[in-house]
């Protein structure tokens, strides 16, 4: 009887969990691909036709915005990297005493809440603002040039929102790395570049994908950047879907465009898990 219950202790501590994806993720999963397959007007009703070519006409009428999302997501996921990395490796192991300030720094924006965070970039990139007026005075930016309503402000928008989902697994990927490692590479003569491509970036790697995922992910997504620093010639498939649920209430294409930013989004993480393997994702690898 105690050797049962004990079988059965993992199912009951799985079982919370299971309810609340099932609830909140499996059933709006169900009616989301329901509502994508029937027709009429929210006036008239909908009715279930199994009409499969929303989801082709979607793809062409939209591809677009479809291939935006992933160029300004992908864009973003490589600036953030870029920007995460030292920064991560210096709080981890420069960071001394000062590792909890620094690393409130980091989410510290979380403080704020998301729209906020974007509608403060509004003001930091207006024309009339002094990034602007110190890129023109450094003639980096022409005289009618500007920043506001551009690509390079909702990338650089999407950047700053989603940074601390990089910066956060590296830290805590390079902070298990043992010091010694480094200095065992210097007392080998080898080069800081040298000790960074083969120790610290090896130890690294699952923080790396953690951290590509995380980022990636949401920034595929996301609307608001797009929506308050953008133009319409930068909106992104979230605009679309947003437009079309809220704005025209032609919901079975926007279930069906949410539906095809899912899989393409999952078809992209399975070759991505497939290119890194998902030893780096777990650092089993490290550990063997």
């Amino acid at each position: 009887m105690t050797r049962r219950r004990s079988n059965l202790l993992p199912y009951a501590l799985l079982a919370p969990g299971l309810l609340w994806l099932a609830i909140f993720f499996a059933v709006p999963l169900y009616y989301m691909a329901e509502i994508s397959l029937k027709t009429g007007t929210l006036e008239t009703g909908y009715q279930l036709t199994w009409h499969f070519e929303t989801y082709t006409d979607s793809i062409s009428n939209y591809q677009d915005q479809l291939l935006r999302s992933f160029e300004y997501a992908g864009l973003s996921t490589l600036i953030a990297l870029v920007i995460a990395f030292p920064l991560a490796y210096v709080i981890a192991f420069r960071g001394g005493r000062y590792k909890n300030a620094l690393l409130l720094l980091v989410i510290l924006p979380f403080f704020i809440t998301y729209l906020v965070r974007t509608l403060s970039w509004q003001t930091i990139l207006d024309d009339s603002g002094w990034i602007v007026s110190f890129l023109k005075t450094i003639g980096l930016l022409g005289d009618d040039g500007r920043l506001l309503a551009t690509t390079s402000a909702v990338v650089a928008g999407i950047t700053y929102n989603y940074l601390p989902f990089m910066i956060l697994p590296l830290y805590a990927a390079l902070e298990r790395t043992d010091p010694r490692m480094l200095e065992a590479g210097y007392d080998l003569y080898a080069k800081r570049r040298d000790v960074i491509l083969r120790v610290v970036v090896p130890t690294a790697m699952p923080g790396i994908v953690a951290g590509v995922l995380l980022t990636f992910i949401p920034a595929a997504g996301d609307y608001v950047n797009a929506e308050l620093l953008g133009t319409p010639q930068q909106s992104m498939i979230g605009n679309v879907i947003q437009s079309r649920y809220l704005e025209i209430t032609d919901y079975p294409t926007a279930a069906a465009l949410s539906f095809i930013l899912m899989i393409l989004i999952l078809v992209m993480v399975l070759v991505y898990a497939r290119f890194v393997g998902t030893e780096a994702l777990t650092g089993a690898e490290e550990e063997a």
